[in-house]
């Protein structure tokens, strides 16, 4: 296992954010989902990365441990702004991202915005680059949650009184339920770290991309052969949809490393996720 964490809080114009550095090696920058959410869920598994390099985690702008004042805007162009701030602390060249669902695109809007601060791209289950396959995914994930059997599995939680004697339990088994559309075997939703999602933060990143396409300026930025050293890794059951995946990666010339999981491969199938990476990611 890697050595123990370090924690910062680094200070940027009108916010701070929380900031932590995981191993030894060439610096690997990871990108949260959410948006709204914070780095912990990706906990322990992404830390299965650190044995040969350096994770640098943060919790983005309006999530976490890095709240932002009511008055502070929390759009996508916020959060690319951030990274770059954030590698310019770190004092990078270049920066490899693994960016995880909403944590993809943000890699890929940074690397749109900075194509020259980019060297490599891992994209996790990466939301789509077109707003047609994001609505298509809530779609797909609203019908997952809408099984009958998750509905019993609610009310029965909330018949057993568990929320009056064991809160902790409780909570768990809630968060269960709420993740439960996003694995393609439900029983390890418990596996995953709970989070919670700022839906300030949330909505307001949805609204600032509008009705996005990134498909023509992907290609024009990073015509044939031109685009960082990219892998994608997506679940074959993931309601995030696997043809979205596949379209991103033949926009940055490469292909996609398909796992038999849903939204979650590093909880559903954390072994041939950490090999996965660990070929790509720089070493030490």
């Amino acid at each position: 296992m890697p050595a123990t964490a370090t924690e910062t809080t680094v200070e940027l114009t009108g916010i701070r954010l929380y900031t932590r550095r995981v191993g030894d090696g060439p610096p690997v920058v990871v990108l949260h989902g959410g948006p709204g959410a914070q780095h912990d869920y990706l906990l322990p598994q992404f830390d299965r990365l650190a044995t040969h390099r350096a994770l640098l985690y943060y919790d983005q702008r309006g999530g976490g441990r890095s709240p932002a004042p009511r008055d502070l805007p929390v759009g996508w162009r916020e959060h690319v702004a951030d990274l770059e701030a954030l590698r310019g602390c770190w004092e990078l060249e270049r920066l490899t991202l693994l960016g995880y669902s909403w944590g993809g695109l943000l890699a890929i809007l940074y690397a749109l915005e900075h194509p020259m601060r980019v060297a490599r791209l891992a994209l996790v289950a990466p939301a789509p680059v077109t707003a047609a396959w994001h609505q298509e995914f809530e779609r797909r994930f609203a019908e997952r949650m809408a099984q009958p059997w998750i509905a019993q599995r609610r009310a029965e939680l909330a018949a057993s009184g568990l929320a009056r004697t064991d809160p902790e339990k409780y909570r768990r088994l809630a968060f269960a339920l709420s993740v439960a559309g996003y694995f393609r075997d439900p029983a390890h939703a418990g596996e995953m770290t709970p989070f919670r999602v700022t839906e300030r933060t949330r909505r307001a990143v949805w609204e600032s991309l509008g009705h996005y396409d990134l498909r023509d300026r992907i290609r024009h930025t990073f015509p044939s052969g031109a685009a960082p050293r990219s892998l994608l890794l997506h679940g074959i059951y993931d309601p995030m949809p696997l043809e979205a995946a596949r379209e991103t990666a033949a926009l940055l010339g490469t292909g996609v490393i398909e796992l038999a999981t849903g939204h979650a491969p590093h909880v559903e199938a954390t072994e041939e996720f950490v090999r996965a990476l660990d070929g790509f990611l720089p070493r030490g």
